[in-house]
């Protein structure tokens, strides 16, 4: 895929896989696009536009029979003065690759502007505008409850089964009692007649045909006549054929064979209540795939208290603009993120990270919207609003993964491209073959057959199969605090054979401490302190804050510090009161012609406790050997444990020295290391373990671990790292605890699992049960499938797959399974 963000909207009239393909396959016909997504679970598109418009992604689908949903926003827009001005903010607008349409009135100062459903949310568009240089809000501030979204489809899916079913209950009582119980069919010859009995449900067949069915025929009609048939197709006309076939039995029957009159209003009534019962059901579960993000949606707060001309006001969340100072009581949730201004109080943030334990936050602590506040009042400062949000990015990465389409879909999808022709001919040949071949009443043998296969073979559980358990599985592992930014990351990640761990600061606390100083003779230690300390605070490295701790705390001096220079993977060096000097491992004095053999034996005894030497030299002159230890994390050990009892190989790759990489290694119980490895080495270093176990994750927090992160089948980065690593990484964790990496491998297994389940049902129930509806088993055991009987089985087909996929809502997290 591009590394471009792809534009994400909604889809209507998707029903079954076949319609998912032929939206896809239209999209990635259209021109000016380099990636074409869509996701049946979810009803939405993923789209790259390299040279191509929002209206350009409407006409396609629109052509396709499944139109984009659409939206408008209306903005306030002040300060316009000219024609010129609306113009530019028209210009500014028009340009969001989201925007169908946009239209500024500089009268009203107002902007109506037409979006895709779902592509770009309200308040990007008032901050576009905004900085256009006209200051912009949203007129219509009312927020879409996602949940009342879902309750009203499942509430629309629910009142037209039931009245569906109130129609189809009489059809069924009047034919199929009389089958049932004979003395019934007696009763009704004698008082209404069998004609009366079969025009009423004439009527009642037609009216639900009619109404709550009609959908199958304005959906599946039209894509049969422009040769696309989709689900709605086939149950369009196994409907019609029973119906058809009824009626021309009641009101024309000499058309028909001698004894072949019978009527099978029932099957067509009963199959579409089936079927709608199949999408009310379907509703249902697919109103709970969707709940990690519906929550995550509603953790952002509908208010936010600001501070404006010295006064606290309450005003939406959607009005509050970068500098905006706000006031944060008790036991609220925080509305964006920003910076502590004043106060002091413990914050949950266990909805982002995943980790129970309130953090404390002060003046200069970073905040997140959606967190909630304790006991203690604050001011902080909004730093990120709108999409930029910890939150909205959160939220973003999640839906990109759950509209993504693994690799193991792909079967799936060349199925589905011609399962729905296929079917119909195979209908067509049942019936051909039982009109000829059958006993009496051929032509009615031949219906049942024929309207069987089409009923039972519908696609649906094979396009639900992959994107319902993707959906579950990474919505429970974002409530973990494990956002998979990329949704294939899911079946790569579950056949990765080694983990590799960057040390310092994944494997590691990342804070290390200097715990021992060894100077040569006729040098003071206190003023070698000072002077590598004042070289240390022009570094970012956390080995120099360990420097600069030990010097504060024993009052050493710090000289002035000029012509500063970083050398990657080695060291630093630096000009004090006019003399060189150079701090760093010993590849950086080799490299220099530095000689280090004087220090040799206390680097010797530094690299036996597990600990890094590093070296101070002054104007090529080594003068000092640094010991400093940074310890495992806590929970390190037992992740390198739980990993092993998962079958996976666990590595390290790290710059440190390889006496104090092993020492690390061997407490852990790590399998393979690596030390020594300058930044642009990692990258190697995962190829070599590729080749030597198979498929490579590695996780790692820093700058220098990018490369490493992009080269490894999965990169998983911690949180709490940098943005560089987190955009270079497919997995973040956001939180720095180690079990996120086993409950990652976790959920990439048993999502993958319950894919291969639902695959294998899609594939086993539509295998084993059209032979059966086209009546191959007649002639040896006498089974022929009930049209009926074919409606349920397709619809529970559908919840089943559903069923399973939901059951990754209640996966908990690995080390409570393994403890």
């Amino acid at each position: 895929m591009s590394d471009i963000a792809p534009l994400r909207f909604e889809i209507d009239g998707m029903s079954c896989a076949g319609c998912a393909g032929r939206a896809e396959r239209a999209l990635l016909a259209m021109p000016g696009q380099s990636f074409a997504s869509v996701n049946l679970a979810t009803k939405t598109g993923q789209v790259v536009l390299t040279d191509a418009h929002a209206r350009d992604i409407r006409d396609t689908l629109k052509g396709a029979g499944y139109p984009a949903l659409e939206d408008t926003v209306t903005l306030d827009i002040a300060d316009m003065s000219c024609a010129s001005c609306a113009a530019r903010v028209e210009q500014a607008l028009l340009a969001q690759s989201a925007v169908l349409s946009a239209h500024v009135n500089l009268a009203n100062e107002t902007a109506q502007i037409q979006i895709l459903r779902g592509a770009i949310a309200a308040t990007d568009l008032a901050q576009v505008a905004t900085q256009t240089g006209y200051a912009s809000t949203i007129r219509d501030t009312q927020r879409i409850d996602p949940t009342q979204q879902e309750s009203a489809k499942i509430h629309q899916a629910r009142n037209t089964f039931l009245l569906a079913l109130v129609m189809a209950v009489p059809v069924f009582v009047l034919e199929m009692g009389g089958h049932i119980f004979p003395a019934f069919h007696h009763w009704v010859a004698r008082t209404i007649g069998l004609d009366t009995s079969w025009t009423v449900q004439f009527v009642l067949t037609t009216l639900l045909l009619l109404g709550p069915g009609r959908v199958f025929w304005i959906k599946g009609i039209p894509l049969l006549m422009r040769r696309t048939p989709d689900m709605n197709s086939l149950v369009a006309l196994g409907s019609l054929a029973a119906w058809g076939y009824s009626t021309t039995s009641l009101f024309a029957p000499d058309a028909l064979p001698a004894g072949a009159r019978n009527v099978y209003f029932e099957a067509a009534a009963v199959i579409v209540t089936l079927i709608l019962l199949g999408r009310w059901l379907e509703a249902r579960a697919k109103g709970r795939t969707g709940a990690a993000i519906r929550k995550l949606v509603g953790l952002q707060p509908a208010t936010a208290r600001v501070i404006r001309d010295g006064q606290p006001r309450d005003i939406p969340v959607e009005h509050v603009i970068l500098g905006d100072v706000l006031s944060l009581r008790p036991g609220e949730r925080l509305a964006v993120d920003g910076r502590v201004e004043s106060g002091q109080s413990y914050i949950d943030e266990s909805m982002i990270t995943g980790e129970p334990m309130p953090v404390l936050k002060s003046i200069g602590s970073d905040v997140f919207g959606g967190t909630v506040n304790g006991d203690g009042a604050l001011t902080y400062c909004a730093t990120k609003i709108g999409r930029d949000t910890m939150l909205a990015r959160i939220i973003a990465m999640v839906e990109q993964a759950q509209g993504a389409k693994l690799p193991v879909q792909a079967l799936a999808d060349r199925v589905v491209l011609i399962f729905v022709p296929v079917v119909m001919a195979i209908a067509a040949l049942a019936f051909v073959g039982w009109f000829v071949f059958g006993p009496d009443p051929k032509a009615s043998h031949a219906l049942v057959a024929a309207v069987s296969v089409l009923i039972i073979a519908c696609p649906c559980a094979m396009g639900l199969a992959t994107p319902t358990s993707i959906m579950v599985g990474t919505g429970r592992a974002a409530e973990m605090g494990v956002l998979f930014r990329k949704g294939d990351a899911l079946q790569r990640l579950s056949d990765a054979r080694v983990v590799a761990f960057d040390k310092t600061g994944t494997l590691t606390e990342g804070r290390p401490e200097l715990t021992e100083i060894h100077v040569l003779p006729d040098f003071d230690e206190i003023d070698i302190l000072g002077l590598a300390a004042a070289v240390e605070t022009q570094s970012e490295h956390p080995i120099g804050r360990a420097i600069e701790r030990a010097a504060q705390e024993r009052n050493a001096p710090r000289p002035d510090v000029s012509d500063f220079v970083a050398h990657a993977g080695f060291g630093i060096e630096a000009t004090v009161n006019g003399q060189t000097v150079r701090i760093g491992a010993r590849r950086f004095m080799e490299r220099e012609a530095i000689a280090v053999d004087a220090l040799a034996q206390p680097a010797d005894t530094i690299e036996a406790k597990g600990q890094t030497p590093f070296y101070v030299a002054i104007d090529s002159q080594v003068t000092a050997i640094f010991a400093v230890a940074d310890r495992p994390r806590n929970s390190a050990r037992q992740t390198v444990n739980h990993l092993h009892e998962m079958g996976i190989k666990v590595a390290m790759i790290t710059g440190d020295a390889a006496g104090a990489a092993h020492a690390i290694a061997q407490e852990l119980g790590i399998d393979h290391v690596q030390a020594n490895v300058l930044p642009e080495g990692k990258a190697e270093a995962v190829r070599t373990l590729r080749n030597t176990y198979g498929d490579v994750a590695f996780v790692g927090d820093g700058i220098n671990d990018a490369p490493a992160l992009a080269t490894a089948d999965v990169g998983i980065a911690i949180g709490t790292g940098t943005d560089i690593a987190i955009e270079s990484a497919d997995v973040v964790l956001m939180s720095d605890n180690l079990d996120g990496v086993l409950n990652a491998l976790d959920v990439s297994r048993h999502t993958l699992r319950n894919i291969r389940q639902n695959l294998f049902w899609a594939f086993a129930y539509n295998a084993a049960l059209i032979p059966v509806a086209a009546g191959v088993f007649y002639p040896l055991l006498g089974w022929q499938l009930s049209p009926m009987l074919g409606a349920g089985a397709m619809a529970l087909s559908s919840v089943f797959v559903l069923s399973n996929a939901l059951r990754l809502r209640h996966l908990s997290p690995t080390t409570e399974r393994m403890s």
